[in-house]
């Protein structure tokens, strides 16, 4: 089992920056791909960023060039910094981990985060 929890959401202004950090624990040594989603009111769960084992990294068009994801494996924590924020960034934050090789859509990911929420308003 590995467990999964993120801390670090908040009101943003648009333009402004947050990270996100998430800590993991638990069996981390099954877990190969990492990965965070957002879910905003009345949507269906969407993939933000994943990161793979030896640190290559994905992400949706609408956020590349502003989110970063990274990871310490020492640390066990996987982050996403978020710049730039809009608001339509807006929404609850999920990090997930996946023993697949591979994994995009959210049943590829076996384990979840409780969820952080996100603001971005003037």
């Amino acid at each position: 089992q590995v467990q999964l929890v993120e801390s670090g959401g908040g009101l943003v202004q648009p333009g402004g920056s947050l990270r996100l950090p998430c800590a993991a624990s638990g069996s981390i040594f099954s877990i190969n791909v990492m990965g965070w989603f957002r879910q905003a009111p009345g949507k269906e769960r969407e993939f933000v960023a994943r990161i793979s084992q030896i640190s290559s990294t994905a992400y949706e068009d609408s956020v590349k060039g502003r989110f970063t994801i990274s990871r310490d494996n020492v640390k066990n924590t996987l982050y996403l910094q978020m710049n730039s924020l809009k608001p339509e960034d807006t929404a609850v934050y999920y990090c997930a981990a996946s023993v697949r090789p591979a994994a995009w859509r959210p049943n590829d990911y076996g384990y979840w985060g409780q969820g952080t929420q996100v603001t971005v308003s003037s």
